[in-house]
């Protein structure tokens, strides 16, 4: 039996360009359009120089599309890239959590480290061992093996009104310490989120969840990515 190996673009490109091209699809994903430079070396906490000449040297290698006074957009080999290395972050993040139980909120940094020296063969293992999961810790989709990921209309909690009722479905991995606030508290994608009531000028949400009251604001109100539930009509 043959096992269904995805197509690699040009195994192995190296551990910059994958970088960068991972950025730049979580960046082209927000507002999907093109990138600029300055957006894409502050993500990576380079300097805007640095950045610069990296897209070049990516441009020349087929893997972003530079568009003058805009920015830059992944090519189809670009897109392959960043999606290999999201699936194997995603896969590895999900390893270490559940595996390895590691709290939530450190599997991000292990995972970006980890994400660029897992082989193909690893990475199956890790999957068929998971079950072939569809989603991480903080409930981002993984992309399967044929590097297609599943689109999901997610809406900020923010925009939820006092009588809403919305399904916690992800949240960003990148805050270590949003995410430990929010398991201190139990709250993990997959929860109910009912909202009682908002306060005024930007304050927060007061929400049930689980039976339990919390109030929550700032990032948070951006940061947690819900799907509104329809209104059962009754009460």
């Amino acid at each position: 039996m043959g096992t269904a190996h995805h197509a690699h673009p040009a195994r192995r490109t190296g551990e910059g360009a994958e970088n960068y091209s991972k950025a730049i699809y979580n960046l082209q994903a927000r507002d999907g359009e093109a990138v600029g430079t300055g957006a894409i070396a502050e993500r990576l906490g380079v300097a805007p120089a640095t950045a610069s000449a990296m897209l070049k040297r990516l441009a020349d290698e087929g893997i972003v599309e530079h568009t003058p006074y805009q920015g830059v957009c992944l090519t189809d080999r670009g897109e392959q890239v960043a999606l290999e290395v999201i699936r194997h972050h995603r896969l590895i993040e999900l390893f270490l959590a559940e595996v390895l139980e590691m709290p939530w909120d450190r599997v991000h940094g292990e995972a970006e480290v980890l994400e660029h020296h897992i082989s193909e063969e690893l990475e199956e293992l890790i999957a068929a061992k998971l079950g072939d999961p569809v989603r991480d810790p903080h409930g981002d989709p993984i992309p399967a093996r044929d590097l297609s990921l599943a689109d999901e209309e997610t809406l900020p909690l923010g925009v939820l009104e006092p009588g809403d009722t919305a399904v916690f479905v992800r949240v960003s991995d990148s805050d270590a310490s949003m995410l430990r606030y929010l398991a201190d508290r139990e709250i993990q994608p997959g929860a109910t989120i009912s909202v009682r009531e908002r306060q005024p000028f930007g304050g927060p949400l007061t929400v049930d969840i689980d039976g339990r009251q919390h109030a929550l604001g700032g990032e948070l109100l951006e940061r947690v990515r819900v799907t509104r539930e329809a209104h059962s009509g009754s009460g």
